[in-house]
């Protein structure tokens, strides 16, 4: 759930319950803090799934027509039970709330997505879309930067920006960003690239392209003078070899793997 996601139910004002994971204990499908908007006739965000949802969607719109409960706390291990074999225990808060409450959890939202990794997408063509749409809905800061203004899709879901001198945003970029290259120049694909490898607090720096590409560019960085340490650090090309299919769609899932890996590995 994004805070942007709560803006059409606040202007609805229809109550609401908000339903938290408290509280876990061994294996569950969800982290304590997990959270869910439930209305009379509709979910946002989701808690797990399954049969612990679909109890927590019944009991929160049991809130809501009752009128008689603020706030309510179901334990429910995630056995036989309730027909779940996760084998772990699971504390649901739900509370009651109107529009103040969804406002108080949209700056809420605000606040931890402001926090997130950033990821930096450089062009804006076919694959560049196809990365867009595939890491919006994750929990990273996905900007997409461009030299083109005219071939940026009018529906593309993250913000852009169109700059003359696009390595620029590589150098203030925050540590722990993630770059994805893959421009229409090489030239300008190389420029962006020798920025990202020049720092070392990156999480994620790949490449589109092949393997001739990669050694091309590595030849170039060489004959620079530069070490070869830093252009290890490069994925060339993105979404690994494996999978021989090139539509951009197919790229961009492989790609997104690997970028969440890189960004929500705690142990990377």
């Amino acid at each position: 759930m994004r805070a942007r996601d709560l803006d059409t139910l606040i202007a609805s004002g229809m109550g609401a319950v908000l339903v938290s994971v408290a509280d876990t204990k061994g294996s569950t499908p969800r982290e304590a803090g997990a959270l869910m908007i439930v209305t009379e006739n509709s979910a946002l965000g989701t808690i797990g799934g399954g049969a612990l949802e679909f109890r927590a969607i019944d009991q929160a719109r049991q809130m809501l027509s009752s009128g008689t409960a603020d706030e309510q706390v179901m334990d429910l291990p995630l056995g036989p039970e309730i027909g779940q074999c996760c084998g772990g225990r699971v504390v649901l808060s739900l509370r009651t709330g109107d529009r103040a409450m969804l406002e108080d959890l949209r700056e809420e939202l605000t606040r931890r997505q402001s926090g997130q990794p950033i990821v930096l997408i450089f062009g804006g063509g076919h694959v560049g879309t196809a990365l867009a749409r595939a890491l919006a809905p994750l929990p990273f800061r996905t900007r997409m930067i461009e030299t083109r203004a005219d071939v940026l899709p009018a529906d593309l879901p993250v913000p852009h920006t169109v700059l003359a001198m696009p390595e620029q945003e590589v150098r203030t970029a925050p540590a722990g960003s993630a770059i994805i290259v893959l421009t229409h120049d090489h030239a300008l694909d190389y420029l962006i690239v020798s920025e990202a490898l020049r720092r070392n607090d990156l999480a994620y720096v790949g490449l589109i392209g092949s393997k001739t590409k990669r050694a091309t560019f590595e030849n170039r960085w060489r004959r620079e003078g530069n070490a070869a340490e830093p252009m290890e650090r490069l994925v060339c090309p993105i979404g690994g070899d494996a999978v021989k299919d090139k539509r951009p769609e197919v790229i961009a899932a492989l790609a997104v793997a690997e970028i969440a890996t890189a960004l929500l590995d705690p142990a990377r």
